[in-house]
């Protein structure tokens, strides 16, 4: 009855939903789908920093992320942009695997010789159009909004993006009649936008009039307050509205760009007021795209969000020193022009060596083996190039000279010595050998690799990964003869661009960016704690199953164990869809060692055939022992125990019960932690009171509780079907601990039935010398999706070491056992 009501109401919402309708308005097609397929967002919010998220968070700009992060079962990494920390470099990784793409935003063709924007759409389109043809796109057969690339997403399917000449055909042709009934289907929408662009206009202003006191271009201020407005409301509710759209339509990835809180930064800054403010609207978008992917009827929807890199505070290099960094450039190469060429000095010995190529041990002694002074006469002695012969690239705090060809590595020891010394420039690098490159610094020569923490510091987050791109992106096919950054170790962040927030560069506050993923994203093995946007990458094409995951490695030590009990109600979802996956990520939510499950199906028509026990396993990287309560032909119906340790089934076997009621079992598995082996009982109890006392009994006595307690330390856990004032809780709390109960100032939670539980049915329970530092049930909206039940989970450590003896038990470790009717126990050889 409930579940015919559930889906009466589905079925109504969705002949009343906006998406539904605009899909039919526009003539939009559907993509092949079904309810478990899995299906993935990628939310991009641009430009936003660890630092600047952290800050958000805690003064309450970003409640529903704080959620995600808290009921949601979401885990927070750092995410490293990679250098250049630009927008198209990381979607040039994500979307098609390709590193340092670009040598930064704006650069210089070495081919045509000619300027390259990423903001101009052929430069943009060429580009992609190279990469395309080297990769497979992350976006095939999805959507991309707001983005510099459209990642492989068709014409039809790319917004707002660069590469594919603004929003597509799909509205440029759309009929007006259409475009009218869906702004009135959207109504709610329409009258936001006008309602936040009236607040906007007013922050806007007075943020202009602030503004006009600080030695501000009326012109600038001016231009901002229609280009704020347009993108930080305007744009955002589009893609919004887009993006729900293509949810209804079942497409397999949809990718969001959010750049409203990027604008703002680069403007004001990452830590300014309004660029905060952007994040509250980002925050409220992101809130209605997860419930629309949550309510998905077309595919089983995961949400991702993710930042490409982040802001550093900065001040303008033309407001620093009075001009551009091209008019610093050019006035070094009019002074060079100008003044004679001096000499070299040939009483100077370091100098007849460095002729004769002969390295003096003075010339690595000085300030911990930076050049000594005869480097600058040295410098000073090469003729630098012609006035007007430079060329220079640098939107941001990350640039690129370009000289001449063939213009000698002297020269441009040359210059780039005195970009440092006489224009004040923090850096500038040039490559050298194959695999090497040579800074300058106000601390003098650094040769990268081997000094790179000279130029990035040693506390940089991402500091061996940071100087290899750097050395990387002075070999780049595209970069400069010389490569200009804002900022080295121990000098305020700069930028060559008018503007108060910057990206580009190697800075700890520009590479670190955020990625808010599910537990159970199946990351890829790596040496580091952060990921990339290639991490990411072979994240998503795991979960589109469009690749296979590499086998985690399992833990062989554990300083406490995560154990949960979870019926699964043969993976049906109160939503009516019966989903292994599903069940798999509600689980990673609570990180368990062991998971003892039950209600699951294994060959059962109902659920299509499959072993279930056997998917979730696979899924969670664990191993499995399943009993069979329940056979039917080939159909079995049981209990599982699953871990990521060493682990062999002790016993298998059924409880007192009558013929007339469902049979039930009991699973006895010994986990190996440590050199302690822990005993595991899984078991579902009856729906009668009296049969339910009956089977307790006969766990406590002699065939199970007693001699496990012999063994080791016990956890006894299951659906029991009893309320904690039950007969089968007071005989437990006897001789175990109930986990809810063990925790002062814990309040226990009911675990059924649905979206509001109102009991507490599924029970963990301890022997004595277990001690229980932590407890909770699994409440998220995911959770309550998944099953009639909610998973309980406790972190246990034992008081003291314990030796037992081992039960004198057959050791069915290197198989899972199904049980048959009449309890004889069958080898299952099927791989775990």
């Amino acid at each position: 009855m409930f579940f015919r009501l559930q889906r009466g109401w589905r079925r109504w919402r969705r002949r009343l939903s906006r998406s539904e309708w605009a899909i039919h308005l526009l003539g939009l097609s559907r993509a092949p789908s079904a309810p478990t397929e899995p299906g993935l967002l990628l939310i991009q919010i641009d430009g936003l920093g660890r630092d600047q998220f952290d800050a958000a968070l805690a003064h309450g700009r970003l409640p529903f992320l704080r959620r995600l992060l808290r009921r949601e079962g979401y885990v927070l990494h750092d995410l490293y942009a990679g250098v250049p920390s630009t927008t198209p470099a990381v979607q040039a990784e994500l979307f098609y695997g390709a590193r340092a793409a670009v040598p930064a935003f704006s650069f210089i063709d070495r081919t045509s010789d000619a300027d390259v924007r990423l903001y101009e759409p052929a430069a943009a389109r060429e580009l992609e159009d190279a990469l395309a043809a080297e990769h497979a796109a992350l976006l095939e057969g999805g959507a991309a909004y707001g983005n510099i690339f459209t990642g492989g997403a068709c014409e039809q399917d790319a917004h707002f993006c660069v590469s594919a000449l603004g929003i597509g055909p799909l509205l440029r042709a759309a009929n007006p009649f259409a475009i009218a009934l869906l702004a009135l289907g959207n109504l709610g929408s329409v009258l936001r936008i006008a309602g936040l662009l009236c607040a906007e206009i007013g922050l806007a202003l007075w943020d202009f009039f602030r503004a006009l006191g600080r030695d501000t271009h009326l012109a600038h201020e001016l231009k901002f307050v229609p280009t704020r407005v347009a993108i930080c409301i305007g744009l955002r509710e589009l893609i919004a509205i887009g993006a729900e759209i293509d949810l209804a339509r079942g497409l397999p990835v949809i990718q969001l760009n959010l750049v409203a809180y990027d604008e703002q930064s680069h403007r004001r800054g990452p830590d300014a007021e309004f660029a905060h403010w952007a994040l509250k609207g980002i925050d409220g978008t992101i809130r209605r795209l997860w419930r629309a992917a949550l309510r998905s009827e077309h595919r089983e929807y995961r949400v991702w969000v993710y930042s490409d890199h982040g802001q550093a505070r900065v001040t303008p290099y033309p407001m620093q020193y009075g001009r551009a960094i091209d008019e610093a450039v050019e006035a070094i190469l009019i002074d060079a022009a100008s003044a004679p060429t001096p000499a070299a000095p040939t009483h100077d010995r370091a100098w007849r060596d460095r002729q004769r190529g002969v390295q003096s041990w003075r010339a690595l002694t000085l300030r911990g083996g930076a050049p000594l002074p005869w480097l600058p006469t040295y410098a000073r002695a090469a003729t630098l190039p012609p006035p007007g012969s430079a060329r220079v690239a640098a939107m941001g705090p990350l640039g690129h000279v370009r000289l001449p060809d063939g213009t000698p590595p002297a020269t441009l020891a040359a210059l780039a010595q005195r970009l440092v010394d006489e224009a004040h420039v923090p850096a500038a690098l040039v490559r050298d050998g194959t695999d090497r490159a040579r800074a300058w610094t106000r601390d003098g020569e650094l040769l990268l690799p081997r000094d790179g923490t000279r130029l990035v510091g040693d506390d940089h987050p991402f500091r061996d990964a940071v100087i290899a791109d750097i050395v990387a992106l002075c070999h780049h096919p595209q970069a400069g003869d010389i490569v200009i950054a804002g900022w080295a170790r121990g000098v305020a962040p700069l930028s060559f661009a008018i503007e108060n927030g910057a990206h580009g560069g190697f800075n700890p506050t520009e590479t670190r960016g955020i990625a808010l993923l599910d537990a159970a994203a199946p990351l890829p093995l790596r040496e580091h704690a952060y990921v990339r946007a290639s991490d990411l990458r072979a994240a998503a094409l795991v979960a589109l199953g469009r690749s296979v995951a590499l086998p985690l490695t399992r833990r062989a030590h554990a300083p406490a164990l995560r154990v949960m009990s979870y019926n699964v109600h043969s993976c049906r979802g109160m939503d009516g869809t019966t989903s292994t996956s599903r069940v798999a990520r509600v689980i990673a939510q609570g990180a368990p060692d062991i998971v003892a499950l039950q209600e699951l199906d294994v060959g059962r028509a109902r659920t299509h055939h499959a072993d279930q026990a056997h998917q979730i396993a696979s899924l969670l990287a664990m191993t499995r022992e399943f009993h069979a309560a329940v056979t039917v032909r080939e159909e079995l119906y049981g209990d599982a125990v699953l871990t990521t340790f060493p682990m062999r089934l002790v016993r298998a076997g059924f409880l007192p019960g009558s013929a007339r009621q469902e049979p039930r079992g009991a699973l006895w598995a010994s986990v190996e932690v440590d050199g302690v082996r822990w005993q595991i009982i899984n078991t579902h109890l009856g729906l009668h009171a009296r049969e339910r006392a009956a089977q307790i009994d006969h766990l406590l006595g002699e065939h199970w509780l007693e001699p496990a307690l012999r063994a080791g330390p016990v956890v006894l856990l299951g659906d029991l079907n009893a309320g904690e004032g039950s007969y089968v809780c007071r005989r437990l709390g006897a001789r175990l601990t109930d986990v809810q109960r063990a925790l002062p100032g814990w309040r226990p939670r009911n675990t059924w039935f649905g979206h509001h539980p109102t009991r507490r049915l599924d029970h963990i329970f301890v022997s004595r010398d277990i001690e229980v530092t932590d407890v909770a049930v699994i409440e998220s909206a995911v959770a309550r999706r998944a099953s009639d039940h909610l998973p309980v989970i406790a972190t246990l450590r034992l008081r003291e070491p314990v030796k037992r003896n081992a039960p004198d038990c057959k050791d069915y470790s290197e198989t899972a056992p199904v049980i048959t009717r009449d309890g004889a126990a069958a080898r299952d050889t099927s791989p775990h």
